[in-house]
């Protein structure tokens, strides 16, 4: 089954992505930088009404199925669980996460467990 896509009710919407490199660097240089085990994440105000989320996923030496593995992890915990919780929280955020060398050693639910946690301690009480 080749070209395989999911169906559009269930893809993460193309407002909600960040997907420009003057953002991306905008949300670096701004951005409030927490870290997990495997990941890098940076989240500040959006400029828009809604929360957005990016994926930045760098090489470090690795195939390109690798680092598409873990891109479309990350995509896939952010669309599942980071965007309805910030959704629910009432204040539009941009968040973007940067997975270190060691992400691609990880599972999904280690990804999904270490951005929950992210969630917990960067808005104690509100995400539980």
């Amino acid at each position: 089954m080749t070209g395989a896509r999911a169906p559009r009710g269930r893809r993460l919407p193309r407002e909600r992505r960040i997907t420009r490199g003057t953002e991306i660097r905008d949300i670096f240089r701004r951005g409030k930088r927490s870290r997990t085990a495997h990941l890098d994440v940076l989240d500040t105000e959006s400029p828009a009404s809604f929360s957005r989320v990016g994926v930045v996923v760098p090489r470090h030496g690795r195939s390109a199925v690798a680092r598409n593995l873990v891109k479309r992890r990350l995509r896939e915990a952010l669309r599942r669980e980071v965007v309805p919780r910030l959704d629910g929280s009432g204040t539009p955020r941009d968040v973007l996460v940067r997975a270190r060398r060691e992400a691609y050693e990880a599972t999904y639910v280690e990804l999904v467990q270490q951005l929950e946690e992210w969630l917990r301690q960067r808005w104690p009480g509100s995400f539980s």
